[in-house]
């Protein structure tokens, strides 16, 4: 059952969410060649706590850690450990929290130092996905037309969608309904209206879309060892539109829409 949320809901979750973001904005600072990726993890649950939240990760189903940090083929899931970043790798980082009784979640990829055209290429995609998504995200739509428009802009680039694992709902728990896929037909699925909030997170790989998990039980690579990019968003539909939540303070202060988004 989809849980739609009342504007005094989605006021509070972008509470949450901005935390997100402004910790996901603190971690990409940090990101360089040598960096820890335990570091950055001890970072984004330290900060977490200091504002006053939850990190939603860390004991969620067992996962061992605050941050999930995925690195090259790894697509999500990555367990933080004395592992460092190198001239070249891309990472992504999925973080999310529970604040005042509602969660937040949002994931970036980021280039550590200079990395190759094709890697650019694949962490714009994805970033550019998301944004295909969100324009479907119109009352009236379904909720697949979101994951056809993402599907259709990850395969013009050359690139193919992880079909694996899916965005979701959000809200009182870390994931509610309904699922959203990264791909599929368009039409199909539950009726979008106002007051939905979702998780939307474009996953997609260089080469085929299938994956594996590896023997720690949490981290999900592509099979034929490709480049992954992960991109996310909490994202809620209110009468001004579609309202991107996991943004920093002072974005959001300027209302921050999705005709607002840079990449757009």
């Amino acid at each position: 059952m989809i849980i739609y949320k009342t504007d005094e809901e989605i006021r509070a979750m972008g509470e949450s969410s901005r935390i997100v973001a402004r910790i996901l904005n603190e971690l990409q600072a940090m990101i360089k060649p040598g960096v820890l990726t335990s570091d950055l993890d001890g970072h984004a649950e330290r900060r977490a706590r200091e504002l006053g939240a939850k990190p939603a990760f860390k004991g969620y189903r067992g996962y061992p850690a605050s941050l999930c940090i995925s690195i090259n083929e790894e697509i999500i899931h990555g367990i933080p450990s004395p592992r460092t970043l190198r001239e070249g790798d891309i990472v992504s980082l999925d973080f999310g929290v529970l604040y005042n009784g509602f969660y937040g979640d949002a994931a970036r990829t980021f280039p550590v130092g200079h990395i190759s055209p094709q890697a650019r290429k694949l962490i714009q995609a994805a970033e550019e996905a998301l944004t295909k998504g969100l324009a479907k995200m119109v009352e009236g739509n379904r909720i697949s037309d979101i994951s056809a428009a993402i599907q259709e802009h990850v395969e013009a680039q050359g690139f193919s969608v992880i079909r694996a694992f899916v965005g979701h709902g959000i809200g009182h728990a870390l994931h509610e309904e309904p699922q959203v896929p990264n791909f599929g037909f368009p039409g199909r699925g539950s009726k979008i209206r106002r007051g939905l909030v979702l998780a939307i997170e474009p996953m997609i790989a260089a080469g085929d879309w299938d994956a594996e998990i590896l023997m720690d039980g949490w981290t999900a690579i592509t099979k034929d060892r490709s480049l992954a990019a992960h991109y996310e968003q909490t994202v809620a539909l209110t009468d001004r539109g579609v309202e991107i939540l996991s943004v920093a303070e002072e974005e959001a202060s300027r209302g921050h829409l999705l005709k607002e988004q840079p990449y757009a």
